[in-house]
């Protein structure tokens, strides 16, 4: 019965340390440039069901269920999904824009794990008749998902997706 004591007051302080190194917060961003000045990427960005031509979730499961509260590229739009277990369910609202310089929203996510972050978009002049943009997303974790991020890197898993759906995005804007 000592033994068992023992162990169980182990685990705890375990988990305790463990939660206490754990990263708290995350960013991640990935940027490109475009080759077409931002008056032409910036209307397109903001529409949100543009993302079905660029994001790499739509390609992960195309037949995905979505729904669209209020009008797209306006404060307040909201598009839902119901997807498979790679895209999983949430919400994504715009909650502010910048005309020509940022467009903010915020992230629900119900499956695969419960979860919020702030996501945005960031559009600036680069060379003439160029754009980079930025697409990134923070946010906290939350007990017990801190202890997972200590094993998880964010950066590398979501990263990937960014750079893809930016490339993506190149693409389609510059044709």
């Amino acid at each position: 019965m000592i033994t068992l004591i023992y162990i169980v007051a182990a685990i705890v302080v375990l988990i305790i340390i463990l939660a206490a190194i754990a990263p708290k917060t995350y960013d991640v961003s990935r940027s490109i440039v475009i080759d077409k000045p931002k008056e032409i990427v910036f209307p397109y960005l903001k529409m949100v069901k543009n993302q079905d031509h660029w994001s790499p979730w739509k390609k992960k499961d195309p037949n995905m269920q979505q729904t669209y509260k209020g009008t797209d590229g306006e404060v307040g739009f909201k598009a839902s999904w119901v997807g498979n277990k790679d895209v999983g369910e949430g919400s994504q609202t715009i909650t502010a824009i910048v005309e020509n310089e940022r467009i903010d929203n915020h992230l629900v996510f119900l499956k695969p794990w419960k979860s919020e972050s702030d996501g945005y978009y960031t559009v600036a002049d680069g060379s003439p008749g160029q754009t980079k943009v930025v697409w990134g997303f923070r946010g906290q974790n939350k007990f017990p998902t801190t202890i997972f991020m200590l094993f998880f890197n964010m950066d590398k898993a979501v990263g990937k997706d960014f750079e893809e759906g930016l490339e993506n995005l190149k693409k389609i804007v510059e044709a």
